[in-house]
């Protein structure tokens, strides 16, 4: 159908807009896992077809984490205030950081893993993700680990059950780009793109 024309140009973010691969994608690639603009914090920015998040709260992905390892990246295009990781349905994509309850295990800017208030894990003081840097995650039901642009972290933060989609939150004119295939780093062994439910049986 025809494209709508994005008159909201005065965001940051849409200086960045510019993708030509947008258009190529095989049809068996579909359906595609994005960051899911039905479940958004109301002051959050989604825009690359659902690539690229940024104004203020949280989103999830499109996609939850069903296969037994899954693996997903984002990088950090603009830093600010951010937080990626794993939420629940449940979790209040209004309400950042996110970490604070039940409903969301995350990897904040500052390096530290929060899971219910508590904080579970902390980066080392040296590698804390900056500008540019790629931030891959993998989740296997009961850890959540966190790679700094391929390489481990040894960080592993758990707690969170239930059925649990990617997430990530921003602030303070941070922007983040999810990938969720065709990874800057290839995944760790027995880890794999997020498939939909529908496509592993």
């Amino acid at each position: 159908g025809p494209r709508p024309v994005m008159a909201a140009s005065v965001f940051c973010c849409f200086s960045w807009c510019r993708d030509g691969g947008a258009g190529h994608i095989p049809l068996k690639e579909m359906p595609a896992v994005h960051l899911d603009t039905q479940r958004m914090g109301t002051d959050v920015v989604i825009v690359k077809n659902g690539r690229r998040i940024c104004g203020t709260g949280g989103c999830l992905a499109n996609a939850p984490l069903h296969q037994n390892k899954s693996y997903f990246e984002f990088k950090i295009q603009s830093t600010g205030i951010w937080g990626i990781g794993v939420a629940t349905q449940k979790a209040n994509l209004n309400q950042i950081p996110l970490g604070r309850d039940a409903h969301s295990l995350v990897m904040r800017n500052d390096g530290a893993l929060y899971y219910n208030n508590e904080e579970k894990n902390r980066l080392p003081a040296n590698s804390l993700p900056q500008e540019g840097d790629v931030v891959g995650i993998t989740y296997d039901h009961v850890e959540l680990n966190v790679y700094l642009n391929g390489k481990n972290m040894h960080c592993p933060a758990s707690g969170i059950r239930g059925t649990v989609y990617p997430v990530v939150y921003v602030d303070d004119s941070a922007i983040l780009d999810c990938q969720f295939s065709e990874f800057y780093h290839t995944p760790p062994p027995g880890f794999e793109k997020i498939l939909f439910e529908q496509q592993i049986f």
